[in-house]
C-alpha cells in the first residue's frame, strides 16, 4: 500500500509534460492488455474449430455433404471451414462449366482456395501490429519523460542557493517512474507479440497443409471425371 501511495504521490507532484506521459504510456499498456486478451481468445477459438472441422473432414464423409452443413452456417465460417467452402464452391461451379479442362478447374479452385488463406491470416493478424508497435516505442516515451522530468529537476534545483540530494530526490524519482512505466507497457506487449505471431504461424501453415490436402482431392476427383 505505501509503495502504491508513493507512486501516486510522485504522479501527482511530477511537472504536467510527465504526468501526460505516464497517462499516454498507462493508456498504451491497457489497450495492449486488452488486444493480448482478445486475440489470445481468438487464437484459440480458431484452433479449436480447426481441429474439429478436419476430423469432421477426415471422418469419411461425403464432399457434397459436408459442404452443405457448412453452406447452412456460411456467414460464420472462419479457418479451414472458410478455404473449405472457397475451395469446394469454385470446384462445383467451374467443373459444371469447364468440366473437360480439368487443369483450368483446379487453377481456379487454387486461387478460390489462396484467396480464402489470406483472408483468414489477415484476420487472425489483427491488433499484432499495434503490439510491435507499443513494444518498440513506449520505451523512448517513457525515456522522454525521465530526460524531461530531470531537467526540469534540475532547473528547480538551480534556482535555490543550497542544494542538497534530498531536494532533487524527489523530482528525479518521480521522472524515473516514466522510464518505469514504460517498460511495464512495452515487456508483455513484445512478449505476446511474439508468442501470439508463433500462434499464426502455426495456423496458417495448418490452413495451408488442408489447402494442400484437399486440393489434392479434388484434383483426382477432376481428371476421373474427365477420364470418364
Amino acid at each position: 500500500m505505501t509503495a502504491e501511495l508513493s507512486i501516486l504521490d510522485l504522479f501527482l507532484q511530477a511537472s504536467l509534460l510527465v504526468k501526460i506521459v505516464m497517462l499516454i504510456l498507462l493508456g498504451m499498456s491497457v489497450a495492449s492488455w486488452t488486444m493480448i486478451i482478445k486475440r489470445s481468445q481468438v487464437l484459440s477459438r480458431a484452433k479449436a474449430k480447426a481441429t474439429r472441422f478436419e476430423d469432421r473432414f477426415w471422418s469419411g464423409i461425403d464432399l457434397s455433404q459436408l459442404y452443405q452443413e457448412v453452406q447452412a452456417r456460411k456467414d460464420s465460417l472462419t479457418g479451414t471451414e472458410q478455404i473449405f467452402h472457397a475451395g469446394f464452391k469454385e470446384f462445383a461451379r467451374l467443373h459444371r462449366s469447364n468440366g473437360k479442362a480439368p487443369e483450368a478447374v483446379m487453377e481456379g479452385t487454387s486461387r478460390a482456395m489462396r484467396v480464402a488463406l489470406s483472408r483468414e491470416v489477415d484476420e487472425l493478424e489483427t491488433s499484432l501490429p499495434f503490439l510491435a508497435t507499443v513494444g518498440s516505442i513506449t520505451p523512448y516515451i517513457g525515456l522522454f519523460g525521465t530526460v524531461w522530468g530531470i531537467m526540469h529537476a534540475f532547473i528547480a534545483l538551480g534556482a535555490v542557493k543550497q542544494a542538497t540530494l534530498a531536494m532533487v530526490a524527489p523530482g528525479i524519482a518521480e521522472a524515473l517512474v516514466a522510464t518505469a512505466m514504460g517498460l511495464f507497457a512495452a515487456i508483455p506487449a513484445v512478449m505476446f507479440y511474439n508468442k501470439l505471431t508463433n500462434q499464426v504461424s502455426k495456423l496458417e501453415h495448418n490452413y495451408a497443409t488442408f489447402m494442400e490436402e484437399f486440393s489434392s482431392i479434388l484434383h483426382r476427383q477432376a481428371f476421373a471425371s474427365n477420364q470418364e
